[in-house]
């Protein structure tokens, strides 16, 4: 279920008023894709705002006025208008440079009807002419409020416009609560476009959270979701997929930006997502995206999607699928696989305690004994092998620096660390996964020599 803890804000209005701008300002990091460029937002995006040492939720939505030419368009006002609903307050941002647009008084209407506590923002006032005209009779708008004057990229007036929000807020039985991410694992959903990323997401909060279409792309930007499932929090973030270079370069700096930003949830998450299409064999996109994962934190969990669109499956097919994904991906070997649909619901709800075991895996702590013994077994098995050096280095003892993802170093009686083959320190990962459950946790051996070890 969808959390409710906090107080929800919801920013709506025509496109190109400034909404995601004022999102970003809201939460004070650039969270949503800012373009002239109109309906740049699809998904609503949401995101906590921290005021006075207390917190809301707070809902940006895609313009209101488009022409719903096609599912995409469409899809941006069911978000909103379902945005609206969830939402304790509304905040309806109008454009201080121009006149108000028949489009502005028309949602003003639409606002006055929904019975739902709003004020109204006044944005890109940059001038002081700008500020005073929220003063003229052409802002009443259906009854509505006078409009707050803000500028969203200079800041101008936001620290007025929170207090007037909390206090709202309060007003209406809604008082602004502490931050409920504290302990959430972060899940970044990632694949090529269309293998059904968004369609997952809706399967495992239970709502048409995100827009789904055939139309490649659909998703811009990464987008957060707070949930509660059996009594743990996650924020999913449904990220955009990732091309092909030069497919990118034709679209544009708004795509490259999208690409820029799933690259950096993906550095965020706790657990990463890997969607893969049933259908589909797996290419040259899904080995560079991997490649992406070749020095991450984050646990890592295959779904390979569309599961039942696979004619006569046997035990067979998913073996000889286990196997594609092995010679396709071979780093990633210690993944956990999961087949799932998502149009379906198909064991979709295994992926919730799927995430719950990767991580534990990721925060598993050894003892010092345990990786005594551990190294001592290994030793018996392989000698050590020789890296860079004249012959190979005496190990001389291992110690688990850190947890999420564990981390050991490996301290060896030489001059460089190099001395010692990375093959050998393959093989004692390798031997640290058979021996402990680190299945779908990244594990990392860092070779130290003996004088080193304190650097």
């Amino acid at each position: 279920m969808i959390s409710s803890s906090l107080p929800t804000v919801a920013l709506v209005g025509r496109t190109n008023v400034g909404k995601s701008t004022l999102f970003n300002r809201l939460l004070e990091e650039q969270k949503a894709l800012v373009s002239a460029k109109a309906g740049t937002t699809r998904d609503w995006k949401e995101g906590i705002c921290l005021w006075r040492g207390k917190y809301i939720r707070v809902i940006d939505t895609g313009g209101l006025d488009v022409e719903l030419k096609d599912e995409i368009e469409k899809g941006t006002v069911t978000q909103a208008q379902r945005a609206m609903q969830q939402a304790d307050l509304i905040l309806f941002v109008v454009d201080l440079q121009t006149d108000p647009l028949p489009q502005d008084s028309e949602l003003a209407k639409q606002l006055r009807d929904q019975k739902k506590a709003v004020l109204v923002v006044g944005n890109k006032a940059e001038s002081a002419s700008q500020r005073a005209s929220v003063e003229e009779t052409q802002w009443r708008l259906a009854g509505l409020p006078t409009p707050l004057a803000v500028s969203a990229v200079r800041g101008t007036g936001v620290g007025d416009l929170l207090d007037l929000v909390y206090e709202r807020l309060e007003n209406i039985g809604k008082p602004p609560g502490d931050n409920p991410e504290i302990d959430a694992c972060h899940i970044a959903v990632i694949g090529k476009p269309n293998v059904g990323k968004s369609s997952l997401l809706n399967a495992l909060i239970g709502e048409e959270r995100f827009i789904t279409s055939s139309i490649s792309h659909t998703t811009r930007e990464p987008n957060d979701t707070l949930i509660e499932h059996d009594g743990k929090r996650y924020v999913f973030i449904d990220t955009a997929g990732l091309r092909k270079k030069n497919k990118v370069k034709k679209t544009g700096g708004l795509e490259a930006a999208s690409v820029d930003r799933t690259e950096r949830a993906m550095r965020q998450a706790d657990v990463i997502l890997f969607v893969l299409d049933a259908i589909e064999p797996i290419g040259t996109q899904e080995r560079t995206l991997a490649g992406l994962l070749k020095e991450t934190k984050a646990g890592v969990i295959f779904v390979v999607n569309k599961w039942d669109l696979v004619k006569d499956k046997t035990t067979y097919t998913i073996n000889e699928y286990k196997k594609e994904i092995a010679s396709s991906i071979p780093f990633l070997r210690w993944t956990p696989i999961l087949f799932i649909s998502a149009k379906t619901g198909q064991r979709a709800s295994t992926i919730f305690a799927e995430i719950e075991k990767v991580q534990k895996n990721r925060r598993r702590q050894l003892t010092e004994q345990e990786i005594k013994d551990f190294l001592q077994d290994a030793l018996i098995k392989r000698h050590p092998i020789r890296g860079k050096g004249p012959k190979a280095p005496k190990i001389l003892w291992m110690k688990q620096i850190d947890v999420s993802p564990p981390r050991f170093h490996l301290i060896i009686k030489a001059k460089r660390a190099n001395a010692l083959s990375p093959t050998y320190v393959r093989f004692l990962e390798n031997q640290l996964r058979q021996k402990f459950n680190f299945e779908g946790s990244p594990v990392k051996i860092h070779v130290k020599t003996a004088p080193s070890v304190s650097k």
